[in-house]
């Protein structure tokens, strides 16, 4: 079987590629990346020498798949991932819709061509952000939770955030593009005949991830404590209670064996680590402080734009539809990202100049 991978030298792209050549062996891998991405040609070597085909295209361009290789399946890692993106003033609209969307119009086109099937990684922001800034929570040993007492969301509970919840507007910019790529996704693939699925995902987190505040919060935090960087609880109630859930990307790769085999099952899934595997600011902190020792934190109560005081899916439609589950525990994946921080010092200076 051939595979591209968009976006292939990213955290997500090169550990799908490692951890796809491990699992099946005889796969040929063609990867493509335009490394923007400080720090992504660091993992091109490696995964040369594991016998990827790693191409520098943009694909934002159209013609820069005319030279690639006929592939039976590409799957997209590539996005600019930040839910600020386009309004922070880091990197303009017009580059977020370019990147996200016409980018995946490029894909899209290409599997039209060769007949390949499409499987698109998209995100929990693609729901919708004001039912889910105002959702009422309690705080449970130092993390936000859901009152379930109050009247929840149509597609939320305890569990999580399902396929079920409203995706309208406002979603973000980068949601916006990748709520569209998935619908034109779908569209594409019953238009012209190929096999097309959508994932979903909450924060992916590991070691090698490129720490920024607004993409690897983990992996950034964790960097950050161990070097004794500034950090700050920002918004809500300035104490660190926001609430995430976290799935390490070699997870998502036994769900794309079965999407690979095909199947009736739904389109799109969420896939993430879900409320068993999820920690809030305040929770990572005392695990930095017990692995790392003691380091201060700052408080800033200031409200953050899209910001969310808990966000955690349910991936039980996968986990039904394909008998799919995360694998790596959450300690686990905390404990691979501190190591990578020990042995690589300068990590946030590479990846985030």
């Amino acid at each position: 079987m051939r595979i591209l991978i968009t976006g292939a030298c990213g955290f997500v792209g090169s550990t799908l590629a490692r951890s796809l050549l491990e699992a099946t062996p005889g796969l040929e891998i063609t990867g493509i990346d335009s490394f923007i991405r400080p720090g992504s040609e660091t993992n091109r070597e490696p995964l040369e020498r594991l016998g990827v085909r790693v191409v520098h295209g943009d694909i934002r361009n159209a013609g820069e798949f005319d030279s690639l290789p006929r592939v039976d399946w590409v799957i997209d890692a590539a996005a600019n991932p930040s839910v600020l993106a386009g309004v922070d003033g880091k990197m303009s609209s017009r580059d977020v819709v370019d990147h996200n969307l016409l980018g995946t119009v490029n894909m899209l086109e290409f599997c039209k061509a060769h007949g390949a099937g499409f499987i698109l990684l998209s995100t929990s922001r693609v729901y919708s952000i004001r039912p889910l800034a105002s959702l009422p929570v309690n705080v449970r040993d130092g993390a936000f939770a859901p009152d379930e007492s109050a009247a929840l969301p149509t597609g939320l509970s305890s569990a999580g955030v399902t396929e079920a919840f409203a995706t309208s507007t406002p979603v973000s910019l980068y949601g916006a593009t990748k709520l569209a790529s998935e619908t034109l996704a779908l569209e594409y693939g019953d238009a012209f005949g190929f096999p097309v699925w959508v994932n979903r995902c909450g924060v992916l987190a590991g070691a090698g991830q490129f720490g920024r505040a607004d993409q690897g919060i983990f992996a950034y935090w964790i960097h950050s404590w161990a070097r004794r960087r500034p950090l700050k609880y920002i918004g809500f109630d300035g104490m660190g209670h926001q609430t995430r859930d976290c799935l390490h990307p070699r997870d998502i790769v036994p769900l794309l064996a079965k999407q690979f085999a095909g199947g009736s099952a739904p389109r799109v899934v969420n896939i993430a680590g879900g409320a068993g595997h999820a920690m809030s600011l305040r929770q990572l902190s005392e695990w930095c402080a017990r692995r790392f020792g003691t380091h201060a934190v700052a408080s800033d109560p200031a409200p953050r734009a899209f910001d969310l005081p808990w966000m955690v899916l349910d991936a039980s439609l996968a986990r039904d539809t394909w008998a799919w589950a995360h694998a790596t525990l959450l300690p686990a994946i905390l404990e691979e990202i501190a190591v990578h921080a020990e042995r690589n010092p300068d990590w946030l200076e590479l990846s985030n100049p």
